[in-house]
């Protein structure tokens, strides 16, 4: 009987497979630039790692099962307890800060939005900083995931949205939420909600009629965000009104935060945007998301602060800041603007041979190729030379050599652009040489 992948998995078939190898190529090269280096954790970890860190939601969504020897064990569903966990085990030999960047497979049992870029199994590009108490390293860590997406094409088709969960504390409380979980869950789904459900879930979290009111009218005043000037005005009529200390440091982190980003020349896509509050419980103050700006608006990263998560894993007190990019809707964004590679870079060279006699020949020039630090590939199925040439153009090759036409002079190959169709001539003994 035939077999196909489980509901919300999928297979990635060449030339698709080559495509995500080249994403990944090109944000591994981006975050090595901006001085990470590369982490690799399990896909397996202890159920334990979860229970201790992750929200409610997350913990939900976690495959588990036990092992043959009856321990509860998780498939990744995130990889910063795993990031953590690493740090804490090295953490007196670790020389802060440290900057880490992970490429790796996880898992969520969720319902599947094929489409939509929503599957149970994706992968997550993550970028951590830890040991850094000020804003820098949220400055740091924003700039280099903007170099990211831009070197893997989506430049001009995101925004960053941030803000700072004690900003949001301080609203809440002003308005008498008691329950800020409640108020945060809230004020995180406003703009998936309708007002009458809006209203109805600050109820839930202590907030009246007269304020959900106010607070829909602020917040859809902000719409899609706001610049920094913008931002620098809104923050004050909120100081004005009578946020307490710890909601004006928030205000003072957002406020040096979004002049570093303009320093670092990436201000022409960050907002504040004080729905954002990030639904997981570790987040300690700045929040952060990547969203696409046309279309739905879906999300492309998240990220923000967990200054207090080390401690809760067993290590010393450490500052963190990290943010994790999913490839599904990375896909999905880069797609609708037709910037989603063909596949890997094509072969520089294909082989060809006039005829099959020829072919050891060819297999000993492509080892020396290869060799020489060249891709190369040649014919395996004894083709007529046409359609070989034909293969070598569908496999993207920069050129083709020839071996084995008559009118070569003795001991030189024929080489063809395969972009251009000129051809020349070229000694055997210099063919490996990089145009």
């Amino acid at each position: 009987m035939p077999f196909a992948p489980l509901r919300g998995f999928r297979d990635y078939l060449p030339p698709e497979g080559g495509a995500r190898s080249e994403i990944r190529r090109r944000m591994r090269a981006a975050a090595r630039r901006a001085g990470f280096a590369e982490l690799e954790t399990p896909c397996v970890e202890s159920l334990e790692l979860y229970q201790v860190k992750s929200g409610e939601e997350i913990a939900k969504q976690t495959w588990t099962f036990s092992d043959k020897g009856g321990r509860p064990v998780a498939l990744v569903s995130e990889t910063t307890p795993s990031v953590v966990r690493v740090f804490v085990d090295r953490a007196k030999s670790a020389s802060l800060p440290v900057k880490w960047f992970t490429i790796s497979k996880t898992w969520r049992y969720e319902e599947p939005q094929m489409g939509a870029g929503r599957t149970r199994e994706f992968t997550q590009f993550n970028l951590d900083i830890l040991g850094v108490p000020g804003v820098e390293a949220d400055a740091e860590v924003l700039a280099a995931a903007a170099l990211v997406l831009d070197e893997i094409g989506g430049a001009g088709l995101y925004t960053i949205r941030l803000n700072d969960r004690a900003v949001a504390e301080g609203i809440g409380r002003l308005y008498g939420a008691a329950d800020l979980d409640r108020f945060f869950q809230a004020v995180d789904r406003f703009h998936k909600t309708s007002p009458a459900d809006f209203a109805s879930n600050l109820a839930l979290a202590g907030v009246g009629p007269q304020g959900a009111r106010e607070l829909a009218h602020q917040f859809s005043e902000v719409g899609a965000g706001l610049p920094r000037e913008a931002a620098e005005a809104f923050l004050h009529r909120w100081v004005d009104r009578g946020l307490d200390l710890a909601a004006r440091t928030g205000v003072d982190r957002v406020r040096a935060l979004l002049g570093l980003l303009d320093r670092a020349g990436i201000s022409d896509r960050v907002v504040f945007d004080p729905t954002v509050v990030r639904g997981l419980a570790y987040y300690t103050s700045t929040v952060f998301e990547g969203y696409a700006r046309s279309g739905e608006a879906r999300s492309v990263f998240g990220g923000g602060r967990y200054d207090h998560l080390v401690e809760l894993f067993g290590g010393p007190p450490t500052p963190a800041v990290g943010l994790a990019i999913g490839d599904q809707t990375l896909e999905v964004l880069l797609r609708e603007a037709g910037r989603w590679p063909d596949g890997e870079p094509g072969l520089d060279t294909y082989v060809v041979v006039v005829e099959p006699s020829f072919t050891p020949e060819a297999v000993a020039i492509v080892q020396e190729l290869r060799r020489a630090g060249l891709s190369a590939e040649c014919d395996l199925l004894a083709r007529s030379m046409s359609r070989q040439l034909r293969e070598a153009a569908r496999r993207r090759c920069r050129r083709a050599l020839i071996v084995g036409l008559k009118e070569a002079t003795p001991g030189a190959l024929v080489e063809r652009d395969l972009a251009t169709g000129a051809q020349r001539e070229i000694a055997r003994d210099a063919l490996a040489r990089p145009a």
